[in-house]
């Protein structure tokens, strides 16, 4: 499985709060790969209809990814909205 991280993705996490910022770091850049099915992961949802777009949450954030054969990109990492 390769990772890959846009951009976006990247100016997202360096506006987190630090300890958020921890977190989520951890767990995309050291501990995602444990958590492979990604159909393990929490509130696991896909997106479209040609399956390459899906958003799990992780911490009260939402993590888009974009899934193409091995490869997965991250996309956004934004914080749910309270309802």
């Amino acid at each position: 499985m390769e990772m890959r991280y846009t951009q976006s993705f990247l100016k997202d996490l360096r506006k987190l709060q630090p300890d958020n910022y921890q977190k989520i770091y951890d767990f995309v850049f050291v501990d995602f790969t444990k958590h492979l099915p990604l159909h393990s992961l929490p509130e696991f949802r896909q997106l479209d209809s040609e399956g390459i777009f899906y958003r799990f949450t992780f911490e009260g954030y939402l993590i888009g990814i974009e899934v193409k054969g091995e490869i997965i990109k991250f996309l956004r990492a934004i914080a749910m909205p309270d309802i």
